[in-house]
């Protein structure tokens, strides 16, 4: 009983301080109003100036009532057009009849032959011609400062877009206001019917040319709601397009709009599950994306986002749509054989598009990646992708980049790849970040790991210019030496670690035409390591102790105390400065240039034995021909004239004298190991 008392009393408490005053208050100040308020007064007791202005007012309401029913609105067609051709910048004319219906609560208005031409750069077509065009709104939304259609319908549109080579767009009737997403809203429309409806899209810079019916209808049967289906060429093959949507039936601003949608052009195919969040609000939706084809280049020609040439693929996510950002996030595929997953967000930043992509790979194939370098994909009869340069015989890969692509959008970069099918160079992860702005791209890091050592390094691309100007800085730390020189019947003919640095910069629009053009350095080093004892020796053509060790399979190694080839670049050549091999036997120097255009080298190698030998050659070791076979031999011409000396030894002297030819003291001594490696780094 306790609480119900308390009740009591705080409702009491409640009249007497605030319910009673207020009361009090309210009674003075109708009485107020009652004894002094003039034109309460007036109201309760008219005088004659008050009947005669009441019974004008009402005429005046009656007149007006009357005039707007019997008022033919086609008075009106002549400046409404003009007023709209003014504002905006477009011949704008109501041909046909205006009728409009203002006395209900759903107030309506119906155009016949309605026309809006063309921007003054495009006045042979017109934007939109329609035949007729019945709306109506909600009079009491409309007070409260919303605007909502019950109905609309319209019957046999006609509508034209045009987009030029440079940018300009038909259908955009304010080309100057920034592209925020609210040009694609329209008020709700609980109603919608379009009847025989004509869409043509000229995409001149796209080389796009579609024609596609639009129907909007009630009804249950399969032919009900909205249907957009599109059919023409994009870049001289096959382009479809097909939109599906429910019927507009009592369709309500806070219940999202199913639809689907597809589109194939190009080899690539996109298809789309998805929702308008709010009817008629294209600016916001959601979708399940599902896309394939061949390469995910080809996808400029349909979204305007450059991204590199890859073998076939296929992915799928979410994308949403929020204003002018785009996002697809969460998606997942394959590219070649490698999986790939991530996210991309797609937005204006300063009136130029951007793009922000996050990637990552658990199981990456090489070759794919090669593609995206340049290389050309070969899908094997396994289903494997293989990627060559694009010419038979070379190893530079030849496509070239699309510089103007780079020029019209901005973007940054994140890939990698956890771990890498086994391959030739034994690269387990790889690491990359680009960042392109204003048709600069800037690679930082380029980074490989192989299953020991690594390459990194950074490369600039300035597409700005007619033809790329690049800038490339790569370090190889602590590959094994064993990579690049093959075993011999399963033994390793080297061992050790290599280091590594090329600092190229020059112009070329792919990696061949870049290295062709090339000036720079290129260095290789491998401060210490192990050769087998009969390579050693025969590096320096000794003969005896070479082939000795080579037939009888001598597995025994020598100490490789450095070896150092450090290079100078320039217009695509690259020039022995030093080329040392110093072993515990020989010491060896070479001479020589590599063309990297024709990817071809021409060395030599000239080898001093450091102990006495008794068959030496006196010949050079000729390395030359195509990087990828080159051909390896010896000056015949000198060992002609050797043997042409120990014959003459033989004759005037003594027949053993003509040894004397072939034996080599043994004079050279070791190199300068650290000071070659420091003028090499």
């Amino acid at each position: 009983m306790t609480r119900p008392l308390k009740w009591n009393q705080d409702w009491s408490a409640l009249r007497q301080r605030v319910i009673g005053p207020a009361v009090l208050r309210a009674r003075g100040w109708r009485d107020w109003v009652r004894d002094k308020d003039p034109v309460y007064s007036s109201f309760r007791r008219p005088g004659p100036a008050e009947k005669w202005a009441a019974s004008v007012g009402l005429i005046l309401i009656v007149t007006a009532a009357v005039f707007l029913m019997l008022f033919d609105w086609n008075w009106l067609r002549g400046p409404i057009g003009r007023w709209a051709s003014t504002e905006y910048d477009r011949e704008i004319q109501l041909n046909g009849d205006l009728d409009v219906n203002i006395f209900s609560w759903t107030p309506s208005a119906r155009v016949r032959s309605l026309r809006v031409g063309g921007p003054d750069w495009a006045l042979k077509q017109d934007t939109l011609k329609v035949e007729d065009i019945q709306l109506s709104l909600r009079l009491r939304s409309l007070l409260a400062g919303r605007l909502e259609l019950p109905r609309v319908a319209i019957i046999r549109p006609e509508v034209v877009l045009i987009a030029t080579e440079d940018g300009r767009k038909s259908w955009l009737f304010n080309p100057d206001r920034p592209d925020d997403g609210d040009s694609f809203k329209l008020p709700p429309i609980n109603r919608l019917l379009i009847r025989d409806g004509k869409v043509s899209l000229d995409d001149q810079e796209r080389n796009i040319s579609l024609r596609a019916t639009l129907t909007a209808r009630e009804g249950t049967d399969g032919d009900a709601g909205f249907h957009l289906d599109g059919r023409g060429s994009m870049k001289g093959t096959p382009l479809t397009l097909t939109v599906r949507g429910g019927p507009f039936i009592n369709v309500r601003r806070d219940r999202p709009y199913p639809f689907t949608a597809a589109l194939a052009g190009v080899g690539t195919q996109l298809e789309a599950e998805g929702r308008l969040l709010r009817p008629f609000d294209l600016g916001h939706f959601d979708a399940t994306l599902s896309l394939q084809g061949r390469d995910l280049a080809d996808l400029y020609l349909l979204t305007g986002i450059a991204t590199p040439n890859t073998p076939a693929y296929r992915l799928s996510g979410k994308l949403t749509r929020n204003r002018s950002v785009f996002t697809f996030n969460d998606f997942t595929g394959r590219v070649g054989t490698s999986d790939l997953s991530g996210d991309v967000k797609v937005f204006k930043a300063k009136d130029r598009r951007k793009v922000e992509a996050d990637l990552r790979s658990r199981l990456l194939d090489i070759d794919d990646l090669a593609t995206v370098l340049g290389g050309t994909p070969r899908v094997t009869p396994s289903g494997d992708t293989v990627t060559s340069s694009g010419v038979s015989g070379k190893l530079l890969p030849d496509a070239p980049l699309n510089v103007s692509r780079l020029r019209v959008m901005d973007g940054t970069l994140h890939y990698r790849a956890a771990r890498v099918k086994r391959n030739a160079f034994d690269v387990r992860e790889v690491d990359l970040r680009a960042n392109l702005e204003r048709g600069i791209l800037n690679l930082d890091p380029v980074a490989f790991t192989f299953d020991r050592g690594e390459l990194r390094g950074t490369a600039r691309i300035n597409a700005t210019r007619a033809t790329p100007y690049s800038v490339v800085d790569l370090r190889l730390r602590n590959y094994p030496l064993e990579s690049i020189i093959p075993a011999r019947n399963g033994q390793a003919t080297v061992t050790g670690r290599t280091l590594g640095r090329a600092r190229l910069e020059g112009p070329g629009a792919s990696i061949h035409d870049f290295a062709a053009a090339s000036k720079g350095t290129l260095s290789i080093v491998v401060p210490q390591g192990q050769i087998r004892a009969a390579f050693a020796e025969l590096l320096g053509i000794n003969v005896t102790a070479g082939l000795g060790k080579l037939l009888s399979n001598d597995s025994g190694t020598s100490q490789i105390r450095c070896a150092v080839a450090d290079f100078t670049v320039s217009g695509g050549t690259a020039r022995a400065r030093t080329f040392v091999i110093d072993t515990e036997p020989v010491l060896a120097n070479g001479t020589g240039t590599i063309d990297l255009g024709a990817e071809t080298m021409n060395l030599r190698i000239d080898g001093e034995t450091k102990e006495a030998r008794l068959i030496r050659l006196w010949s050079p070791i000729l390395i030359s021909g195509p990087l990828t076979a080159p051909n390896i031999g010896i000056d015949q011409g000198s060992v002609v004239g050797q043997v042409g000396l120990g014959a003459a030894l033989g004759a005037l002297i003594n027949p053993l004298a003509a040894l004397l030819a072939f034996v080599d003291p043994g004079l050279a001594e070791d190199a300068n190991c650290g000071a070659l490696i420091a003028a090499a780094r």
